[in-house]
């Protein structure tokens, strides 16, 4: 039993799939105030869970775990998490209240189908970040496609059914490799148990084989260049809330894999392909921020700047130094805040319009001010602006970076200028400018619902900007020890090399003086 003294992890996934059930047998309505109840309740036990988190120096590494051996065989029911999964379960348990806020007026088709599917994917979310058996953890980690795929295909937009096809299958095949790694790896290493394989040296002949079937499965979920394609077509037909949860934690899956398994388990690999990583994220900052730029619907460009932005993640992940990671940890966290939040402001007056396109607005400061000044601040949080959540993860990321390359820093960077070019110029376009058109001057601003789901968020992104420590504290010593277990295998830089030259030159001209 864990410390708390009673199973909270597994609490946490009983009940929203209680409330999943429940759903598909009553009212609408009813189907609603369920989802509601079901999703704070994951909320405030988050919130337990954060607070009894033991931070402390020399705390266990693995907290909170619950073992059942012997289920159907071989199989593990295996919880438990470090300081990196709390903060993603914390995303996941805040962004699914404010999911069912926004669906509640939009859906009215099949409501109580939608609900449970939200509901089911909350499962399946926490237990990718909780489970510590490999099997658990690749059964959480692909049935999350199933309810993304519904909610898609059936209360999508007009190109619903081809967007949920190209998810499904994009996100599937990719992980078929990664299912005949993890069989390897069972078997070389005698155990299914992360913990024990995050410390397992595997044969470095073998760790490059296992690394890129990993890859292939991770790289799609993040998505990497070249194989992002799908992202806008999915978040264009997804419902709004889907497009929240899609960009706010199930793009971080693809981060979380790496943390947990590319880097502990393969360092040596993870060092030889650490190159590789660098190339796809430089082409993906630059090359999807340019497209970005010419977008006309709102959707498809925040779409292609989530990809700019975690390409950032993987450079920072690959940097092999605390700040890199730690960087690459809040930008994910500040980027599934950020981008959830943009996507409710496109809904929003999606629902008033029906359109996203980008010209068929203008001058919404004069008629929906709260909505401009809360459209603003997520904005500037989604340039990086000082005092928002993206700036804090971007600073330490390319700081990070600079350690290893200082051209992979000053290409990335580049992004972040590019980033400001996009966003300003869609803030301009549609919040700016003067207000002609009939039924943009109809619109009504912000409800009381709408602004009970938006400042929770607005409040966040300004909390992780002005005080960051609170989110970096939980997870410095797990990423203190992935750093140290890749401090053998980290690749050398020009940063690197140029270091060791001064300091040759130094330790020289210091000998030279001294014989003189």
């Amino acid at each position: 039993m864990n410390q708390l003294g009673f199973p909270i992890l597994t609490l946490m996934l009983a009940i929203p799939m209680a409330g999943a059930i429940a759903c598909l047998f009553v009212s609408a309505q009813s189907a609603r105030w369920i989802a509601l109840a079901a999703t704070l309740a994951d909320l405030l036990l988050g919130i337990v869970l954060w607070a009894t988190f033991d931070q402390s120096v020399g705390a266990p590494v693995w907290q909170f775990q619950e073992l059942q051996e012997g289920l159907f065989g071989r199989f593990s029911w295996a919880l438990g998490i470090d300081g990196i999964a709390l903060m993603l379960i914390m995303l996941t348990v805040f962004l699914m209240p404010i999911c069912i806020g926004v669906s509640w007026e939009s859906i009215q088709k099949r409501v109580g189908e939608y609900m449970a599917a939200f509901l089911f994917m909350e499962v399946l979310m926490i237990g990718v970040f909780a489970a510590q058996d490999i099997f658990l953890f690749y059964v959480f980690f692909e049935a999350g496609l199933i309810p993304m795929y519904l909610i898609i295909g059936i209360w999508g937009g007009a190109d619903r059914v081809y967007a949920s096809y190209k998810f499904f299958l994009y996100t599937l095949l990719g992980s078929v490799l990664m299912l005949i790694a993890m069989l390897w790896m069972t078997r070389d290493a005698g155990t299914t148990s992360i913990p024990v394989l995050m410390a397992t040296d595997f044969d470095p002949a073998a760790q490059n084989w296992l690394w890129l079937a990993f890859f292939a499965s991770f790289a799609v979920k993040m998505p990497m260049w070249p194989v992002h394609t799908w992202l806008p077509d999915a978040h264009v037909q997804a419902p709004t809330a889907g497009s929240v949860i899609l960009a706010g934690v199930l793009l971080k899956m693809g981060g979380y894999g790496f943390i947990r398994f590319s880097l502990p388990m393969f360092p040596e690999a993870s060092s030889h392909f650490a190159w590789l990583i660098f190339a796809f994220s430089m082409i993906a900052v630059v090359y999807t921020s340019l497209v970005a730029l010419v977008q006309n619907d709102m959707k498809k460009l925040i779409a292609y700047s989530s990809v700019a932005h975690m390409a950032i993640v993987t450079v920072g992940l690959f940097a092999f130094n605390q700040q890199g990671l730690e960087g690459a940890m809040m930008v994910m966290l500040g980027h599934g805040l950020v981008s959830g939040a943009l996507f409710m402001c496109v809904g929003i007056i999606y629902d008033r319009l029906h359109t996203r396109e980008i010209d068929r607005y203008g001058g919404l400061a004069i008629n929906m001010p709260r909505y401009a000044v809360l459209f603003l601040l997520f904005t500037m949080a989604s340039i990086g602006l000082p005092g928002t959540s993206n700036f804090v993860g971007e600073l330490l990321s390319l700081m990070g970076v600079y350690q290893v390359s200082s051209w992979v820093a000053l290409i990335c960077t580049t992004g972040i200028i590019l980033g400001a070019a996009y966003m300003l110029y869609l803030y301009r376009r549609v919040v700016f400018g003067d207000l002609v058109k009939d039924d943009v001057k109809a619109m009504p601003d912000l409800s009381p619902r709408e602004i009970a789901l938006m400042v929770p968020l607005a409040l966040v992104v300004l909390w992780m900007g002005v005080y960051p420590e609170s989110f970096l504290s939980p997870m410095r010593a797990n990423v203190a020890s992935i750093v140290a277990r890749t401090e053998a295998a980290r690749p050398i830089g020009d940063a690197q090399i140029a270091l060791s030259q001064q300091q040759k030159t130094v330790s020289h001209a210091e000998h030279g003086g001294e014989s003189h």
